[in-house]
């Protein structure tokens, strides 16, 4: 019994997603004697041979989709730290920026002190004024940097905020990205095992045809793909869905050569519930 618990994961998005669905249990001869009676064996060996080729199909367009399926986990992670990274250095300069202020202001005020010493110094009128006029820029200038740290300081704590909360989205985003990557790798190898067993099961149930129906197939399947051997239900195409000449659906229901469909070129069956 194949694995039934390969089903893609919720986390890859329909932009992403190859089909990756498993389908239901390899049909067995045992399956199509019951629910397709009157069938030849070759018909019923070619079934089986269908089955399991578009099982390794699906198989092999699940495993081609795993590196896409990996990268995108290993995208969201890295998106989310790069975006944790922005805003931590967002708020990393705006401390930065914040202490530059910090400088300036105590600058300033060593200056203010250095020039009221002077102006206590002096004799001179005009100089007192000089240097008083410098204190007093000096003292606007305080002002205005202080301002400007009182907005850094509500930026900051702004930024803080931001940083919490991309730490924690970036720390969830890497735990979940994680633990699918390692659910990935073990659905991978699942696949890569049951490929393996289908592929080996192909080639007995290969044998088990008739050389020439086994080539006709395989011609055909080349271009057809999972849809080789298709049944004519009321006449009809399974394949093309176009109405089959008399003569044709007659060879099919008679069971005694495989005909192909004039428009699509499939092997066509035919079956007693399809009458």
């Amino acid at each position: 019994m194949f694995s039934a618990a390969l089903r893609c994961p919720a986390w890859v998005p329909e932009s992403a997603r190859v089909d990756c669905i498993s389908r239901a249990p390899a049909l067995t001869l045992g399956v199509l004697s019951a629910s397709v009676r009157l069938m030849s064996p070759v018909i019923e060996a070619l079934l089986v041979l269908q089955d399991r080729d578009r099982r390794l199909l699906r198989l092999r367009s699940e495993i081609e989709a795993v590196p896409a399926q990996r990268r995108l986990l290993e995208e969201r992670a890295a998106r989310t730290a790069a975006e944790f990274d922005t805003v931590r250095h967002r708020s990393q300069q705006i401390e930065s920026d914040r202490k530059k202020l910090e400088l300036e202001v105590d600058t300033l005020k060593q200056r203010i002190s250095k020039v009221g010493a002077e102006q206590q110094q002096t004799r001179s009128n005009d100089q007192y004024k000089a240097f008083q006029h410098q204190i007093e820029t000096s003292q606007g200038e305080i002002r205005r940097l202080e301002d400007q740290q009182l907005g850094l300081m509500e930026q900051a704590e702004a930024a803080a905020r931001d940083v919490a909360v991309a730490q924690k989205v970036a720390a969830e985003q890497k735990a979940e990205s994680t633990k699918h990557l390692a659910e990935l790798v073990v659905r991978e190898a699942n696949l890569r095992q049951e490929l393996t067993v289908v592929e080996a099961d192909r080639v007995v149930q290969a044998a088990k045809v008739e050389p020439a129906a086994l080539s006709k197939y395989q011609s055909v399947a080349r271009k057809r793909g999972d849809s080789t051997l298709v049944g004519v239900p009321k006449g009809v195409c399974g394949g093309c869905h176009m109405q089959l000449p008399q003569h044709i659906f007659l060879t099919a229901k008679a069971q005694k050569d495989i005909p192909t469909c004039p428009n699509c070129t499939r092997l066509l069956y035919f079956s007693s519930e399809m009458d």
